[in-house]
């Protein structure tokens, strides 16, 4: 298994309860293949530009570690989400 660190970036405007469920369910997609091993809540910034009309985003950093391939199929289900304004997911070196 290999150290991943996602940055997911939600639209502001969403209930706290809902962000929260939609972020406890990429947890468990993670945790199919995998282990999340820390959240960290950054909360609402401003963004550098405006994405979509969008000013500001609600940040969280996920570092977990996963099968390779699952990443592949984490990124799908990000893209997906209506409520997901940006993600990155990168590999953290040993």
């Amino acid at each position: 298994m290999n150290n991943y660190e996602a940055v997911l970036i939600f639209k502001a405007d969403m209930q706290d309860a809902d962000r929260t469920e939609l972020l406890e369910r990429f947890k468990g997609i993670i945790s199919e293949n995998g282990e999340v091993s820390d959240v960290d809540d950054w909360g609402k910034r401003r963004l550098a530009y405006e994405i979509n009309d969008l000013k500001e985003g609600y940040y969280y950093i996920v570092n977990f570690k996963s099968e390779p391939d699952h990443i592949r199929e984490f990124e799908r289900r990000l893209r997906l989400s209506d409520f997901i304004i940006r993600y990155m997911v990168i590999r953290k070196e040993d």
